[in-house]
């Protein structure tokens, strides 16, 4: 399915100057058109038991400029269609600030309203994380169904979750996001519930008079605490696959960069790894680490990591922390970009925003980064030219027509550390295990079969270099950091 796209008439009106706006039009609402999407198979989807079927979106633009409100409402509708939906209009509405009591002000709801019954929709998707009061003040204006952006993103992330780890770490960033709303999903969540009707919890169990609001916040309050207990187990798992890589001085390679950008194609082409590659967003939220080599025979690790997208919602940048963990313990970053989104610059700037709050949380450290710009095949000439001035130093590939991936293999080779310690060794043919894992995990600069064994000076790691030592060539030509 293509992205929608902004039509002429509605880009252009967008890009009127803030001098030409009157009062009135600036607080207006205004139809962005070609968002409309024809789906045939529409899955039922559940998050607060809603069916995102039906939908109009609505969107505040406060800054920045007319292509990045388009662009920001397009992406929210290509949400929308990943989530199950069909996307009938979308409106935005040119104001400083969001109303606080309603998001587009009081006077454009009922403007809204009438969109919505004549487009027949059942549900509103806002543009922006909405707050409790402005959630339920818009349910009780419009009489359908309203969401906000964040809990779309994380609708999707829990149909599209797979491994144990991902689905705990969806489901911290759900009920993160659902306990501050509570009170305002239903009258009769506020009710005092004792006894058997709650469940058989009973007095003593959840204190006496304890309404069910009270009830749900604390079970909540409970699962969110087994949730983070998992999640740290987990994670020193992970810690532990890691260490136990560094151990052996396998380079680590972190694939980053905005959902849909054609990271997973990229690790295909990269070690043709066979990961799910979709045309949606989102398509990848378990991280996928294969093992690849180097054109002069070193080994290193590429893991695709989950995608990120503009307003990530902190909870699940929370969540998440620890699968984006990876990207700040790797050697290199591959950031990836897509050539043929008409907004590029602001993929990047998504991307790191969230890398920098990672990396805050490793004292900074963030690894060196590689920008790939992929889908050359995809982006006209104009667009490509542009984004060769802008990014001089990045690699432009194909990852589908496999332009460009050679270079790419390159250009990682040319970045990854290289092992600290040369050797000269001389090890028995009945080391061959040893032989391999030079060729593994070092940099073999000379190699001869003699009768006594094979002859080798390689570069390593600390680790291999104290395994080989008792094979080292005595007398052997002193080398900077060598060990004989």
């Amino acid at each position: 399915m293509t992205e929608p796209a902004l039509s002429t008439s509605a880009d252009d009106l967008l890009r009127a100057t803030q001098g030409d706006y009157e009062l009135e039009e600036r607080s207006s609402l205004r139809r962005v058109a070609g968002l409309s999407t024809e789906l045939t198979d529409v899955t039922e989807v559940e998050y607060r038991q809603l069916r995102l079927e039906r939908v109009v979106l609505v969107g505040v633009w406060t800054e920045g400029s007319s292509e990045q409100a388009g662009a920001s409402l397009a992406e929210l509708a290509r949400l929308a269609e990943t989530a199950g939906s069909q996307v009938l209009d979308g409106l935005v509405q040119r104001r400083s600030r969001p109303d606080p009591a309603t998001y587009i002000g009081a006077g454009k709801v009922d403007e809204l309203r009438s969109a919505v019954l004549a487009a027949g929709a059942d549900t509103v998707i806002a543009d922006g994380e909405l707050s409790p009061g402005q959630l339920r003040q818009l349910e009780d204006k419009l009489k359908v169904k309203v969401i906000d952006r964040t809990a779309l993103i994380l609708d999707i992330f829990a149909q599209h979750a797979r491994s144990k780890d991902g689905k705990a770490q969806v489901e911290l960033a759900q009920l993160s996001y659902l306990l501050p709303r509570l009170r305002g999903w239903g009258e009769a969540l506020s009710r005092q519930v004792g006894g058997r009707a709650a469940g058989g919890v009973g007095i003593g169990g959840r204190g006496p008079g304890e309404t069910k609001i009270e009830l749900d916040r604390r079970r909540i309050r409970n699962r969110m605490a087994k949730l983070r207990r998992e999640i740290s187990g987990m994670k020193q798992v992970r810690a532990t696959q890691r260490g136990e890589r560094r151990r052996h001085d396998v380079p680590s390679v972190a694939i980053v960069g905005y959902t849909n950008a054609g990271k997973s194609s990229l690790l295909n082409a990269l070690t043709g790894a066979g990961v799910l590659v979709e045309d949606a967003l989102f398509a990848t939220l378990d991280p996928t680490t294969r093992r690849t080599t180097t054109s002069d025979g070193r080994t290193y690790t590429l893991t695709d990591t989950v995608g990120f997208v503009r307003h990530l919602p902190h909870q699940l940048v929370e969540a998440f922390r620890s699968t984006l963990e990876e990207t700040a313990d790797a050697d290199l970053l591959v950031h990836v970009v897509d050539a043929s989104d008409a907004l590029p610059e602001d993929q990047i700037k998504a991307v790191r925003q969230v890398l920098v709050e990672v990396g805050e949380q490793h004292d900074g450290r963030m690894p060196q980064e590689l920008l790939v710009v992929n889908k050359t095949d995809a982006a006209g000439e104009l667009q490509l030219a542009r984004l060769r001035h802008l990014l001089p130093d990045a690699v432009f590939v194909s990852a589908r027509a496999g332009d460009g991936v050679a270079r790419l293999r390159e250009r990682i080779a040319e970045l990854l550390p290289t092992p600290e310690v040369e050797v000269d060794l001389l090890l028995p043919y009945v080391q061959g295990s040893l032989v391999a894992r030079v060729h593994a995990e070092g940099e073999v600069l000379s190699e001869d079969h003699t009768p006594d064994g094979t002859r080798m000076r390689a570069r390593v790691g600390a680790e291999l270099a104290t395994a080989v030592l008792p094979y080292a060539v005595v007398g052997a030509p002193e080398q900077n950091g060598a060990v004989h």
